[in-house]
């Protein structure tokens, strides 16, 4: 059975364009397309739809209205096309903290638009979007699980004054980014450890994401940038189409390496440069995301003596990412989202172990 799809745009271009795009895969269906959000919710109430492609800004009634009503009236999974700017990014991150399912950004340019640079994601992601959870689930049952006994480190020498002892990693790709606020909103600013965030976002979004996630409160998040230090109660975000990396000094360098199983930045990638330098000083964390980035680079954490968190099926708005890493026998620990931040303060404690001193 086809994957029926309702397109909305207000420009009839990017209808006809993406129209043609979903129609030459034999598995979707372009069912309506719509003009604006009125439009579209008129066809919504008469036709049975699986996916639906929002644009972010229209007349009438713009994307995140849209959003809103479908979410609140009957829930069906959104992909938004967003502009590259500044403000479609905003939005587009707004979008995705109300049940958006994912993004694809439009290309850049003006009428003579390169939709080939899009297709081959939007067809996956309105794929993906079919299996996607996208109400929230009655909270699991707290499970109060023991903390592992973990014999603290020896003393390490620090190559640069300042630099954190223990760093948590922590991936993420489609629902990501409302699953990372739902972490960091937990995690307190004195948290004795560095941060590094992976999410599969392209430029210019990762600005934008960093800048809301740094308005929580508690940790410190900004976009990573060459040379940039890990230390405690900062996160450092990639950003869009660089690899991330740490180097012996424990700062973090940034390349433009080929993609890594078609992304970049690359969940493996960061996690895999990891225990060189942190040893067994490292928690990695699996959220929410379609895919198998990050199964290696939890297998090398794990490996190396460091500590796993996978998100469990239950919360995730796609478990395929968490599902790779609690297969292959790699994740200490499958937690609901809203434990998830809980379980790195205490796991941060007790891979310290109570001797440790804190570096600033």
């Amino acid at each position: 059975m086809s994957i029926r799809v309702l397109i909305v745009d207000d420009s009839a271009f990017m209808r006809k364009m993406i129209g043609q795009i979903l129609s030459a895969d034999p598995e979707l269906e372009v069912a309506a397309t719509a003009r604006n959000g009125a439009d579209a919710l008129r066809k919504l109430s008469a036709l049975e739809i699986d996916v639906i492609t929002l644009d972010v800004e229209m007349p009438v009634m713009n994307g995140l209205e849209t959003l809103r009503r479908i979410m609140a009236d009957n829930p069906k999974p959104v992909i938004m096309l967003s502009s590259r700017t500044k403000q479609g990014s905003d939005i587009t991150l707004q979008a995705l903290a109300l049940g958006a399912v994912d993004f694809v950004p439009k290309p850049s340019g003006e009428i003579s638009l390169d939709i080939d640079l899009i297709a081959q994601e939007l067809v996956a992601k309105v794929k993906a979007a079919v299996g996607a959870k996208l109400t929230p689930l009655p909270a699991a049952p707290v499970l109060r699980l023991p903390l592992p006994t973990v014999r603290p480190p020896a003393a390490r020498t620090e190559t640069v004054p300042g630099a954190a002892d223990l760093v948590v990693a922590i991936g993420s790709s489609t629902g990501g980014p409302k699953a990372l606020e739902q972490v960091l909103v937990s995690i307190p600013r004195h948290v004795p450890a560095g941060f590094l965030l992976i999410q599969h976002m392209p430029q210019p979004f990762t600005k934008s994401f960093a800048d809301r996630l740094n308005s929580l409160g508690g940790l410190t998040v900004k976009e990573a940038e060459e040379g940039d230090l890990v230390q405690n109660g900062v996160a450092l975000l990639a950003p869009g189409s660089f690899h991330m990396v740490v180097d012996e000094e424990k700062r973090v360098r940034l390349n433009q390496d080929p993609p890594v199983q078609f992304v970049r930045p690359s969940i493996d990638v960061t996690m895999s440069s990891l225990p060189r330098v942190f040893g067994s000083q490292i928690l990695g964390v699996i959220l929410t995301g379609m895919g198998r980035d990050g199964a290696y680079g939890m297998a090398r954490i794990k490996a190396a003596g460091g500590r796993t968190i996978a998100q469990d099926q239950q919360t995730s708005t796609i478990y395929s990412m968490p599902r790779a890493v609690a297969e292959e026998g790699n994740a200490d620990y499958i937690l609901p989202v809203d434990r998830i931040g809980e379980a790195i303060v205490k796991l941060v404690q007790a891979m310290r172990g109570p001797s440790q001193p804190q570096s600033s």
